[in-house]
């Protein structure tokens, strides 16, 4: 399977799937400790993405069940410092009914790392990527035992917002 850059795609889904799984420039809300057990820590950060590959089933035609896209974003705070980076991958699980994707993706922060998955759905649809929930699967360092999730919102175009509600 040859690797198609998303920049030669040019299409809603490549970018609906670009926006759907990254994040791309950042604020940073954070309060309590994530092992302050049974607290609830926000973190809201706005990604921008820093590269994004597209592993298509059928190179030039529709959309299929299968295809792939890894990316990697930079991830920013509320004074526009970066503060880490987020990698991960989508896969196409449907393309009727506007689509959808099933996502892993690593968000690397000061003290360590958060594991989040999740489906996203009405990826296929033009205009811009829909909202979407993904849960927390767990983490490293500070953010060990983590659970919890995290809300995704485009704000503007190749911009998302990232609330991130970890529970301990």
């Amino acid at each position: 399977m040859r690797p198609i850059r998303a920049a030669g795609l040019g299409t809603a889904t490549a970018l609906v799937t670009l926006l759907a799984c990254t994040p791309v420039a950042a604020a940073a809300t954070d309060t309590d400790s994530a092992h302050d057990k049974g607290k609830e820590r926000v973190i809201t950060l706005i990604g921008r993405l820093a590269e994004q590959t597209r592993f298509p089933v059928n190179p030039g035609g529709a959309a299929a069940q299968g295809d792939r896209t890894a990316f990697r974003s930079n991830l920013f705070d509320e004074a526009g410092n970066q503060v880490g980076e987020t990698g991960g991958t989508c896969t196409t699980t449907r393309v009727d009914n506007g689509g959808a994707e099933q996502c892993v993706v690593t968000y690397t922060l000061p003290g360590g790392q958060l594991s989040v998955q999740g489906m996203v759905f009405g990826n296929l649809i033009p205009g811009p990527p829909p909202s979407f929930d993904n849960g927390i699967t767990g983490g490293t360092g500070e953010f060990d035992r983590a659970r919890g999730s995290v809300h995704a919102d485009t704000i503007a175009t190749g911009t998302r917002r990232f609330t991130i509600h970890l529970k301990h």
